[in-house]
């Protein structure tokens, strides 16, 4: 599954997303974008983005709300 698009995002949205320090092991966090620090379209590792908590890190995916 492709990596969601810049254009996909934007502060508020709650995302999950890879830090730096847990590439190798793939440990996934979640949380509220803050700022989109990518400024390209898209990026093949994903696009970089500063949580509302500061954490920094790369989103893998938008969290699906449920409806109601």
């Amino acid at each position: 599954m492709p990596y969601p698009k810049r254009s996909e995002l934007h502060p508020g949205l709650r995302v999950q997303i890879i830090e730096k320090q847990n590439q190798r092991s793939g440990q996934i966090s979640a949380g509220v974008v803050a700022r989109i620090l990518t400024k390209s379209p898209a990026h093949p590792h994903g696009i970089k983005v500063m949580l509302e908590d500061g954490r920094v890190g790369r989103v893998q995916s938008i969290e699906q709300t449920a409806p109601g």
